[in-house]
């Protein structure tokens, strides 16, 4: 069978997927999945290739990523949807977009651009791999371990959501960290040159994250020629995290208009 990504599906209504960024999962959405269920949608929070509880693969880029979403759609019977996309969530989401127009309704990235962005995230790699599960036997361990390489406790508490049980006294990571730490490159590229979407699209920045910012302008309406940008306050790059209130509203009324 082919490989069909894992999802937890969440209400009825308006197809909507959700699509998490690097190192998170679809869990890291389920507030904001069951608002918008309760608010007339179909949420799929969606676990991507390498992550959460979704198949392993060597094969990780923008291109794998899309064609995944476009089997998911086909599995499920979905016509169209509406997708929201953070971070490298939204990068796949873009590139979906301006593949398959036919299939999506509206789009919204959450605090991403286009653009080529360089890696880094060493330190979370670093660190991530330091962890010896044969020596570390809870959450607090990990969490004691991982703050001599990342001193920021909410990306550390992110991070650690991936770890579960893997057998009785065992802990281990849900995400592919040894493929998902050579593809670093990956995650930064920029979608292709020509690539567009003339639908609606909204991006929401946070108005603390340096990810969008005013030299991006041009190359989101070359791409998204509709394009609207709006900010989230008190938030950095975690922008649905930091100000989930405001990020419902915003994306809500985009979404009903």
């Amino acid at each position: 069978m082919t490989n069909i990504l894992h999802s937890k599906i969440i209400g009825t209504g308006r197809p909507l997927l959700i699509l998490h960024g690097y190192l998170g999962m679809s869990d890291n959405w389920k507030t904001l999945g069951t608002q918008y269920a309760e608010n007339g949608f179909q949420s799929h929070l969606i676990d991507q290739r390498n992550h959460g509880k979704s198949f392993h693969s060597q094969d990780f880029n923008y291109d794998f990523l899309s064609e995944d979403l476009k089997k998911y759609m086909e599995h499920h019977h979905l016509e169209k949807a509406n997708i929201i996309g953070h971070s490298m969530g939204g990068k796949t989401a873009m590139q979906f977009a301006c593949e398959h127009p036919e299939l999506t309704e509206k789009l919204i990235v959450a605090d991403i651009s286009p653009k080529y962005y360089p890696p880094h995230h060493h330190d979370i790699i670093s660190g991530l791999k330091a962890l010896d599960f044969e020596k570390i036997n809870s959450r607090s361990e990990a969490d004691q371990e991982l703050s001599k390489y990342l001193n920021d406790s909410g990306i550390r508490q992110f991070l650690l959501k991936n770890l579960y049980w893997v057998e009785k006294g065992k802990l281990g990571f849900r995400f592919n960290l040894s493929v998902l730490s050579t593809k670093m490159e990956e995650i930064g590229e920029n979608i292709s040159a020509a690539a567009q979407y003339a639908g609606p699209t909204l991006f929401l920045k946070g108005d603390a994250s340096e990810y969008v910012v005013e030299t991006d302008l041009p190359e989101i309406k070359r791409h998204f020629p509709a394009a609207e940008i709006e900010t989230i306050e008190n938030a950095g790059h975690w922008v649905h995290a930091a100000n989930p209130k405001q990020f419902f509203e915003k994306s809500f009324a985009f979404l009903n208009r």
